[in-house]
């Protein structure tokens, strides 16, 4: 079976360089790397205020997040959509002196580790296990150790 990847963008500001930036052969490739078993997977760029309403909604969080992860089936097929919220993906890399394009593929890829059941939240033993695959994952696409 084929991937089905899906990509998505909210109206807000900066969306129209930012679908310039985030092209579908690279979302598609970042997505593809992580991914263990066929999937079909909807990666969405937002804004703020719609990354805040839905990490309040579905999380109990009211701040926007820079990636929220809807896992929906793992087996036999890995079902998920992808939230990111641009505005803070874009303080976090230049917070961080990362590229911007180098902090979205650690998110997505860091995403989709989620949708097939990755945790960094429940121990540290995941925590440090779902680390060291995205270390590796980034780093044969050649971007540095995002951590």
């Amino acid at each position: 079976m084929k991937n089905t990847i899906e990509m998505q963008f909210g109206n807000f500001a900066g969306s129209a360089a930012l679908r310039k930036l985030l092209t579908r052969t690279t979302v598609h490739k970042w997505v593809n790397h992580a991914l263990a078993k066929p999937a079909e997977i909807t990666v969405r760029m937002v804004g703020e205020a719609e990354a805040q309403a839905m990490n309040l909604k579905f999380r109990g969080r009211a701040y926007a997040t820079n990636v929220l992860t809807f896992d929906y089936t793992r087996d036999p097929v890995v079902t998920a959509d992808l939230v990111l919220c641009a505005p803070v993906v874009a303080r976090e890399a230049a917070e961080q002196n990362k590229a911007l394009i180098d902090h979205y593929a650690h998110l997505i890829t860091h995403g989709t580790l989620h949708a097939q059941g990755y945790d960094h939240e429940t121990n540290a033993r995941d925590a440090f296990k779902m680390e060291a695959l995205e270390i590796l994952l980034l780093g044969a696409l050649g971007i540095a150790n995002p951590y």
